[in-house]
């Protein structure tokens, strides 16, 4: 697990591609990072998070929160 600015990441390894996949937990946006070692990994994870707000920001759009302890809401049907 990552964390960064209240937002949570899980990592995967993908032994194929010698890569390290993240994406950010419980919010509606996805938000995802990859990097060929752990040190490059963080740096993604912080750059994509980085990015993610400077857009809705940018858009004048309310950034999407983490549910922390909370499920995410259902959406649809």
């Amino acid at each position: 697990m990552m964390k960064y600015k209240g937002y949570v990441g899980k990592v995967e390894f993908d032994d194929e591609a010698g890569t390290f996949h993240g994406e950010v937990l419980d919010t509606r946006d996805v938000i995802t990072c990859q990097g060929q070692s752990v040190a490059e990994l963080k740096a993604a994870f912080r750059e994509s998070i980085d990015d993610y707000l400077a857009f809705c920001k940018e858009r004048g759009e309310e950034p999407n929160k983490p549910h922390l302890g909370q499920p995410s809401p259902v959406i649809g049907p």
